[in-house]
């Protein structure tokens, strides 16, 4: 029998928080953080494969999923502002460890949570989730970075873009070897949030304060570097957000990491959800003793 899925929601200062939750209360917590543009939704599948050994839990970030959305003016919508309220939700859930699996928006969100407190973090996973310059691809990068410098007329359209069906789409399927194993469910699912009223205004609120992440970056390889805490990078090698060198550049600080290339793209849990479950059961059955 699969085991069950629970689908709850904390008060958080006034906010709620969403969350999918699995697995035995006494087994090492598993952290699902999502990334752009989706929710807790990306680990429909993952949850259920993991829970029989590990207590999952996937909260949706503020402002996606099914998590509150404070307008632009009631919430700051910083990447420190995320990570603060993630802070704020393991605390009042109970979990003081865990190992995290992070993706996309997920890596930045993690590594501030690690960089408070490295000693509850017991191993990371990162599928898609930079923490090195090297892993942006500069094609869909550098109009973000410009808007980030300079908003207007002249760089606010490109950015806009991003919150198309069409750019939904191709997120879901850029890099896949095979795209009809992702479902047309997964980009009109998040679309469908990503059009709520004022959503586009918080969406471009993140896209300014991304370089905050990057900035950040010194700190994690040092974290990496002085902690050693062990790494699983699954990426998906045709991935023209966060390519390839993203993943390989975590064994210049963690020179243990474990690096898996696959042929899918930004998000291979769609295509490889098999293949990552393997990987992560393994190197969590060897790290987490």
């Amino acid at each position: 029998m699969a085991p069950v899925v629970h689908h709850r929601t904390v008060e958080i200062d006034g906010l709620n928080v969403f969350y999918r939750e699995a697995g035995p209360s006494e087994a090492p917590v598993v952290l699902l953080l999502h990334g752009f543009p989706t929710s807790s939704h990306m680990f429909r599948n993952l949850i259920p494969a993991l829970a029989d050994r590990y207590h999952v839990i996937a909260p949706d970030h503020i402002g996606f999923g099914q998590s509150s959305m404070p307008a632009l003016g009631e919430f700051p919508y910083t990447f420190d502002a995320l990570a603060d309220v993630t802070e704020s939700f393991l605390a009042q859930v109970g979990v003081d460890k865990f190992a995290m699996y992070v993706q996309d928006y997920g890596a930045p969100i993690g590594w501030r949570l690690a960089l408070r407190k490295p000693d509850r973090v017991t191993a990371v996973i990162t599928q898609n989730g930079n923490a090195y310059e090297d892993g942006f691809v500069r094609a869909f990068w550098d109009g973000l970075f410009a808007y980030a410098e300079a908003q207007g007329p002249d760089t606010e359209p490109t950015v806009r873009g991003a919150l198309t069906l069409d750019s939904t789409r191709w997120q879901y399927e850029n890099g896949v070897a095979d795209p009809s194993l992702v479902s047309p469910d997964t980009w009109t699912h998040d679309q469908a949030l990503l059009d709520r009223p004022g959503n586009d205004e918080i969406q471009l609120q993140l896209f300014r304060d991304y370089p905050t992440n990057v900035d950040l970056y010194p700190k994690v390889h040092e974290y990496f570097r002085s902690s050693q805490v062990p790494l699983l990078a699954v990426w998906g090698q045709g991935d023209e957000i966060f390519g390839p060198d993203g993943a390989r550049a975590f064994q210049r600080d963690l020179p243990e990491a474990e690096i898996h290339l696959l042929e899918s793209g930004h998000f291979a849990l769609e295509s490889h959800l098999d293949a990552i479950t393997g990987y992560i059961r393994g190197f969590l059955g060897r790290v987490l003793k």
